[in-house]
């Protein structure tokens, strides 16, 4: 079964620079959808980013397009790179994944599987 560890979490300052790591494991043959989430207190979670592992395509929040890319390598670790951080930016963010043999997002609330969380605090 599929299990999504994430990592690298921390405290950086406004402007400063972060990545994020999910480590999956026991994906299959298929194809899957991994996204990145983000929760603030009091608000509601939020969607990041998206990856397909069928081909790559990505997807951006409005919120952090152009600061912030995806990726992944070839031990199925997804990535969050994050730059040019806000304060508005502080968020646990989790990182979720549901097979998915479409090209485009899916939604919310159609993740399988998520990971733990990791803190991601932008303060000065």
């Amino acid at each position: 079964q599929v299990h999504l560890v994430e990592s690298g979490g921390g405290l950086v300052q406004p402007g400063g620079s972060l990545r994020l790591s999910c480590a999956t494991s026991g994906f299959t043959l298929d194809y899957y959808a991994i996204g990145w989430f983000r929760q603030a207190p009091g608000k509601e979670r939020e969607g990041v980013s998206y990856i397909s592992t069928r081909d790559d395509t990505t997807y951006y929040a409005d919120s952090v397009k152009g600061r912030f890319a995806i990726s992944r390598d070839n031990a199925n670790t997804v990535y969050l790179q994050m730059n040019s951080l806000k304060p508005e930016d502080t968020a646990v963010y989790y990182c979720a994944a549901v097979v998915w043999n479409w090209g485009f997002p899916p939604g919310p609330d159609e993740y399988d599987y998520w990971g733990q969380g990791t803190q991601v605090t932008v303060s000065s």
